[in-house]
């Protein structure tokens, strides 16, 4: 089962290795070296901000979709859902670059229907076609009502590792942190058709607290 809302504890789970060994390196290096460790000491400064997982407020509501992943707008528009048949629907895709927050948070309240992962290459997410060629992991969430969306983790340029911690059967609430993705990556959430987009393509956006869209209404 998922292990319940994340706690968000300002640095994610998965940059403590990281951040500690970056601090080794600087702290030894700079013993022998002094401030020719500088270099160290700054990257050690990006990987703390890379992965900076903040709490953020969840808006309530029936029917609202919200951003799995804090970044920037890329796709807004009507595609096949390639995990569900390609059947029609309202795609939204969200870029992150190297400075956004890579933790990824469920959309909606719902029942993980199927997890597909496919392995592919790493282009650069910003790309259309690294929908399709990157690797990425995709879920399909059921809602209460019967309703289906996928949101997709798709691997970028730099990003070389998809990290997905729930499985089919897991229920997860809005604003539930369920995966992370190393380093640069994009997001895509496939929605059912007469879905209604509250962004658009240029927009900055935030994991959890941002709209994405308005279900249809039955």
């Amino acid at each position: 089962m998922a292990n319940g809302p994340y706690p968000h504890p300002i640095i994610a789970r998965e940059g403590w290795p990281w951040i500690l060994a970056v601090l080794s390196a600087a702290v030894v290096f700079g013993g022998f070296y002094g401030w020719w460790s500088l270099p160290l000491w700054l990257f050690l400064l990006f990987v703390v901000q890379f992965f900076r997982d903040p709490q953020r407020d969840i808006p309530q509501g029936e029917g609202l979709v919200l951003c799995p992943a804090d970044g920037r707008v890329i796709v807004v528009g009507e595609a096949p859902d390639p995990y569900r048949g390609g059947a029609k629907s309202v795609k939204v895709s969200i870029f992150m670059n190297v400075f956004n927050v890579h933790s990824q948070r469920s959309p909606v309240d719902g029942t993980v229907k199927e997890v597909q992962y496919s392995k592919g290459l790493f282009v650069n997410a910003a790309l259309d076609k690294a929908s399709s060629d990157n690797e990425r992991n995709a879920l399909i969430i059921t809602l209460d009502n019967g309703v289906e969306i996928s949101c997709v983790q798709v691997a970028g340029l730099i990003a070389r590792r998809i990290l997905c911690y729930v499985k089919a059967g897991d229920r997860l609430a809005r604003g539930q942190r369920y995966g992370f993705i190393r380093f640069g990556s994009r997001v895509d959430v496939f929605l059912p058709p007469g879905s209604v987009p509250k962004v658009a393509i240029g927009d900055v956006v935030k994991a959890s607290s941002t709209v994405l869209a308005e279900l249809p209404r039955p």
